[in-house]
């Protein structure tokens, strides 16, 4: 089954950072996340969407 959602933990390893900096780009609105009760989760395609971002940055 694919993926929706991630932790916080499962997408900064995704992303290769610490949790900290994944915790900085969702306080400074950089990544998009979701919360469902109290967990704080990352949908798949706003990873996507950070990278692409970046991508657009850098060229």
């Amino acid at each position: 089954m694919n993926e929706l959602v991630l932790t916080v933990d499962e997408a900064a390893e995704r992303l290769r950072v610490s949790r900290w900096t994944l915790y900085n780009l969702i306080r400074s609105n950089q990544l998009r996340t979701i919360k469902i009760g109290r967990r704080r989760l990352v949908p798949v395609n706003a990873l996507a969407e950070y990278l692409d971002l970046l991508a657009e940055e850098a060229a």
